[in-house]
């Protein structure tokens, strides 16, 4: 008999109360044509013994858009759009807040691509000055500068060759360097710093921006001309706060990647720390997502994750005074807006004696209010001094 192809790895399973990470691989008689199963091989590994070695394993399976979690109707949406561009040859722009995925959105149009077994090779823009961001693009000729190397160096670009460059942060780039990107993207040829003699190409270029480009080119910060050249296609992935329809499976499953890294059992979650999760305006959006919830199953030790395990900055507050409602009387306008205020603290604060200091108030006035207000941890009538 001979396993067949289609396997299934890192399946989570309960036998007898225990978690297993079951990998099945299924079996086919080599006399056999038909496509019939004569059975399958199962392995169960102890999900508490496999930790981070599994986890990375699982990582490198995941592989174009099937990287891409796409529990919310929005980002699926994105996807369905996303899958469409493989097949076309042409630059493209994403855009999103930092955070989103814009690598990963990029990575994954490039596997599906004709150029998907070529390289893609990445460049964050951000923070690189005009002559570093030059070399690593264009490369350099042997004694091109003092201190280069003196066999040259070759740049992204001839590393890429026949692949995808992608440019993080393009609106990052100087004046200079958006012109000589432009000439590459309009006929393929670039010079290596310190030659005179043009080089030509064939790459893709995928771009990504956190900022709106049309409006740096309404300032005069970027080229028209370029911009142009990089918005033949375009998507753009919308930040976690308008896709909290899907926030639950996400959460999900950033539990189960940290429960895997950390080496722990996979922990429950409650339902008031779910609901400070969807209240919460994700400035990071899923990387802040995932780095919060790494450090909750860290801080729960195994059990279930509770509100006060939600460690959340409280800058940027998401329901500012505009927001609340101004139904009713004065007294019950200020309740509501007290309401969102202890709320939203109370994700950094988790405690009446901690918010009562943040606040300057008495913890015992906290207490009573947080209780008034069903706020705090829902097994704990009385969510005060923990």
């Amino acid at each position: 008999k001979s396993a067949s192809k289609s396997r299934i790895n890192g399946l989570r399973v309960k036998v007898c109360g225990d978690v297993f990470l079951a990998d099945i691989a299924p079996l086919q008689s080599e006399h056999d044509d038909s496509e019939a199963m004569a059975g399958a091989v199962l392995t169960l590994h102890r999900a508490d013994r496999v930790g981070e070695r599994i986890y990375h394993v699982r990582k490198q399976e995941l592989r174009g858009f099937d990287s891409i979690f796409q529990s919310s109707k929005v980002m699926a949406a994105v996807v369905r759009e996303a899958r469409r561009m493989p097949p076309l040859d042409a630059p493209l722009l994403i855009e999103g807040e930092t955070g989103t995925g814009k690598e990963l959105l990029a990575r994954a149009c490039h596997l599906a691509s004709p150029r998907g077994q070529s390289p893609l090779m990445a460049l964050n823009c951000a923070g690189l000055s005009e002559s570093m961001a030059e070399i690593e693009l264009f490369g350099y000729d042997p004694g091109a500068f003092e201190g280069a190397r003196a066999e040259g160096r070759l740049g992204l670009l001839e590393l890429t060759a026949g692949g995808t460059l992608f440019l993080d942060g393009v609106g990052e780039l100087s004046a200079r360097m958006q012109a000589k990107l432009l000439r590459f993207i309009q006929d393929g040829s670039f010079r290596r710093v310190g030659s005179d003699e043009d080089m030509f190409l064939d790459v893709r270029v995928m771009c990504s921006t956190q900022v709106d480009l049309s409006e740096l080119c309404a300032k005069g910060l970027f080229r028209q001309d370029l911009y142009h050249r990089l918005n033949v296609l375009s998507l753009h992935i919308p930040p976690l706060r308008d896709c909290l329809d899907g926030l639950e499976p996400l959460v999900e499953h950033f539990l189960d990647q940290a429960s895997r890294q950390i080496g722990c059992p996979l922990p429950g979650i409650s339902p008031a720390a779910i609901k400070r999760l969807s209240q919460y305006h994700w400035p990071g959006n899923v990387r802040q997502l995932e780095n919060v919830l790494f450090q909750a199953v860290s801080l729960c030790d195994g059990g279930k994750v509770q509100a006060e395990h939600i460690r959340l900055p409280d800058y940027g507050v998401r329901q500012g005074l505009s927001e609340v409602s101004l139904e009713g009387g004065l007294g019950a306008i200020i309740g509501r807006f007290e309401k969102s205020v202890l709320e939203q603290l109370y994700a950094q604060y988790p405690s009446s004696r901690q918010l009562g200091k943040r606040l300057g108030v008495s913890h015992t006035t906290i207490a009573n209010k947080l209780r008034d207000y069903e706020l705090g941890r829902e097994s704990d009538p009385h969510p005060v001094d923990k």
